[in-house]
């Protein structure tokens, strides 16, 4: 009997230990492979975290076509934005944007037209002729306005990415890659929100014609609000697109499909995967008081600590618990202490993976104290082996 016992004890211990083995695996993040798309390259990214969360080819350098077409209108909202341009302004139409092949607002030459149809003419019904327009009120000519564009994108860090002209028609050395363009629709979305809201737009009539935005997507998924479609023989089928649920935003990039209704189909399939798997979560706030480490020689005994940005973070959904955090503060801080200095990192981790790391800051400024203080705090530092 007493062998008895002893065997089922151990084997009670046995269960529980894998009882506990199974209990800490279940609640880890289960998540299938992302889907495999039919599609030359792809990206899906967190908007606010800037997670990659599936990718294939992101940075293969593709004819973007129409999508190009995002920078010519984020150029004319910038413009917009620093005063140089009204939306009431009216630009003249030329020769060659009258006669732009292609998808067409239908402008006319010698037509004077303001500056707000042109844009939803581009974004809404991918106008060559309006692209063109824009370009040459602008840069004096298309040429010297794709410089700007090229210039823009290197500014935004768009490494693969060079345009030759603004409407995305073909032409060698004119390129893109799906990783540049999620970052430009990041930028359009933060950036420019006024302009944004013109991308969900189903319709637009000019000149007694209305045309239907392209992106299939605005009528199939209420979540989906922009943001545009792209189409050449040579680039194939394009779309970037972009969804919002809760407060979790994801940006969709498809190139090179075979059809519409394949670069409708496979970036609802990457949105999908997206929101079903992924959750993002904002544990730290820019501002709030993190830490409140000592001053040495200061007018005040402390600094309040934080970042300077909100920080975002895209994990498996279900994983929340599991995050971690961890603030490397700086050993001594000396006064004087401006706002804003660096004073250390805060780290997050999920399951001893860092997932970010952002500056830890001074929210306030301290200035130095009397010369007893200072005197007084560099004897203590002194005899605490600190002082450095």
């Amino acid at each position: 009997m007493r062998i008895f016992r002893q065997i089922r004890a151990k084997a009670v211990v046995i269960f529980s230990i894998l009882g506990l083995i199974l209990s800490v695996t279940a609640q880890a993040a289960l998540i299938p492979a992302p889907p495999k798309l039919a599609a030359k390259s792809y990206i899906l990214i967190d908007a606010d975290s800037g997670r990659v969360l599936v990718e294939h080819n992101a940075d293969k350098q593709l004819p973007p076509a129409s999508l190009t077409k995002m920078m010519t209108a984020y150029l004319v909202e910038s413009e917009v934005s620093k005063g140089n341009l009204s939306p009431e302004d009216k630009v003249r139409v030329s020769v060659k944007a009258w006669k732009a092949p292609g998808s067409r607002m239908f402008i006319k030459e010698g037509d004077f037209v303001v500056i707000e149809d042109l844009l939803k003419g581009i974004i809404i019904q991918s106008g060559n002729d309006a692209s063109i327009a824009v370009a040459e009120h602008i840069g004096g000519s298309e040429e010297a306005f794709a410089d700007l564009m090229t210039q823009h994108a290197q500014m935004m860090g768009m490494k693969n990415t060079q345009f030759l002209n603004a409407t995305g028609l073909p032409g060698k050395g004119h390129y893109s890659t799906a990783h540049d363009l999620a970052i430009l629709a990041n930028h359009i979305i933060k950036d420019f929100p006024d302009l944004y809201s013109v991308y969900s737009q189903q319709y637009f009539t000019y000149n007694g014609i209305r045309q239907a935005n392209r992106n299939r997507l605005l009528w199939r998924d209420k979540s989906v609000d922009g943001l545009k479609t792209g189409h050449t023989d040579e680039a194939g089928y394009c779309l970037v697109s972009s969804a919002k649920r809760g407060d979790m935003r994801l940006i969709s990039v498809v190139m090179g499909t075979s059809s519409e209704e394949a670069r409708a189909r496979e970036s609802q399939k990457l949105l999908a995967y997206g929101f079903r798997y992924f959750e993002t979560l904002e544990p730290y706030s820019a501002g709030t008081v993190l830490n409140e480490p000592k001053v040495w020689g200061g007018q005040q005994p402390d600094v309040k600590l934080g970042i300077r940005e909100n920080l975002n973070i895209t994990i498996p959904r279900g994983q929340a618990k599991r995050l971690t955090a961890k603030l490397n503060v700086n050993k001594v801080i000396k006064a004087p202490v401006t706002e804003g200095q660096s004073m250390g990192v805060l780290q997050v981790s999920l399951d001893g993976e860092v997932l970010a790391e952002r500056p830890l800051v001074a929210l306030e400024s301290v200035e130095q104290g009397g010369f007893f203080k200072r005197l007084w705090d560099s004897i203590v530092l002194f005899f605490k082996g600190l002082l450095g």
